[in-house]
């Protein structure tokens, strides 16, 4: 495959994503509205340490933001038949995955840097200046994956929105709560670190604690790698489910 042909295929894709799909409610209340509402029911009228806890919440939002896209898209393009014109395009399949994950990136990144940036002016926040590509890296990283991720939770979809949905909140809400997002990984023990070690997201909410001056289970790089792995598993299952269905009909 023609490396230039692969690249511009998928940064087509995701233009084309982020023109149609940004708009639509769905992404916003799955990717916005809720992990607010978590947040609110969680905090309100609990005497808790926000700035403790904000590094969870950053990777609840990172979690929900870029997860939001991908499951919505594949669907309402089969759904329009848009999905079946791709293909007849000088697109392959692989491109038409990494470019719905490009797209839900840079949704995460840009809702979850407001909320950055929104957290930093109210909250005491220590962040080093070595601590900042740290920081950089899993917001790309953590974004990236859960990208991907949402792409692999529409792959098996057919052509209506709201079972891709459903799948998706059985799969993020039991992630959510297993991941030390409301009780950091190292505070867990036993069972419930090593069931919370196996989500990716845990990697992520260590690793801002880390970045932000807090106690971490795991060093950094290694939650890095993990989340690289997992990213790299996400999108090769996802085209590999999507070429599966293509070739039966779709």
């Amino acid at each position: 495959m023609n490396l230039r042909l692969a690249v511009r295929g998928a940064l087509v894709t995701a233009r084309k994503d982020i023109r149609i799909y940004y708009r639509k409610a769905p992404v916003y209340i799955f990717g916005l509205v809720l992990p607010l509402f978590l947040f609110f029911a969680f905090f309100v009228g609990r005497d808790l340490d926000l700035q403790r806890y904000f590094p969870g919440f950053l990777a609840m939002t990172i979690f929900f933001t870029s997860s939001s896209v991908g499951p919505l898209i594949i669907p309402w393009e089969k759904q329009a038949g848009n999905f079946e014109r791709l293909l007849t395009l000088p697109v392959t399949v692989p491109m038409i995955v990494l470019g719905d994950t490009l797209a839900g990136t840079l949704f995460g990144t840009l809702i979850s840097l407001i909320i950055l940036g929104v957290g930093s002016l109210f909250l005491p926040l220590s962040i080093g200046l070595s601590s900042v590509l740290g920081l950089a890296a899993l917001f790309f990283l953590g974004n990236l994956c859960f990208a991907a991720l949402g792409v692999l939770i529409s792959s098996p979809a057919g052509r209506v929105p709201s079972n891709v949905m459903m799948l998706s909140t059985l799969v993020r809400f039991p992630l959510i709560f297993i991941s030390g997002i409301f009780t950091p990984l190292v505070e867990l023990e036993g069972s419930a670190r090593t069931l919370g070690m196996l989500s990716p997201l845990s990697y992520l909410s260590d690793g801002l604690n880390g970045v932000m001056g807090q106690e971490t289970l795991v060093p950094i790089w290694v939650g890095m790698l993990v989340m690289a792995a997992f990213t790299l598993v996400f999108l090769v299952a996802a085209s590999l489910v999507l070429e599966s269905k293509a070739m039966k009909g779709l």
